[in-house]
């Protein structure tokens, strides 16, 4: 729905082995963590192995199969969650950012025991600092 401020611009960070983004929800009410199906951290064309990527929420970091069944825990339009994987940066250097996203809407029943999912998709170039 708002693909276009998924990525928080100016918040790349690496370690040279390990980037991270701030991502924004693209959608207009808050989210369990439950609905947060799943990510791709893309950098300069290399996509992090999906066993890598990180997702950190209210100060907490998670896999995406450690948040299948949260409820606890919510993703508000105004706050901001990490995205992070095994992906080399280096510092100083612009590199083009793509976050992938895909969300499930809970209230939103499109069919016989299934809801609303979206896909969405945002890139950015910034530079890379240090984590």
């Amino acid at each position: 729905m708002i693909p276009d401020r998924i990525i928080e611009q100016g918040t790349l960070r690496t370690d040279g082995a390990r980037a991270s983004v701030e991502v924004r929800i693209p959608w207009y009410r808050a989210l369990p963590a439950s609905c947060i199906a799943g990510a791709t951290l893309t950098i300069d064309g290399r996509t992090a192995p999906a066993e890598s990527v990180r997702w950190q929420l209210n100060g907490r970091e998670f896999t995406f199969a450690e948040m299948v069944d949260d409820t606890e825990q919510w993703w508000f339009p105004l706050d901001s969650a990490v995205l992070s994987g095994e992906v080399p940066v280096g510092e100083g250097a612009e590199h083009t950012v793509d976050v992938d996203l895909t969300l499930y809407i809970p209230y939103i029943v499109i069919g016989e025991n299934e809801v609303l999912h979206i896909e969405e998709h945002d890139s950015k170039t910034m530079t890379a600092v240090a984590a």
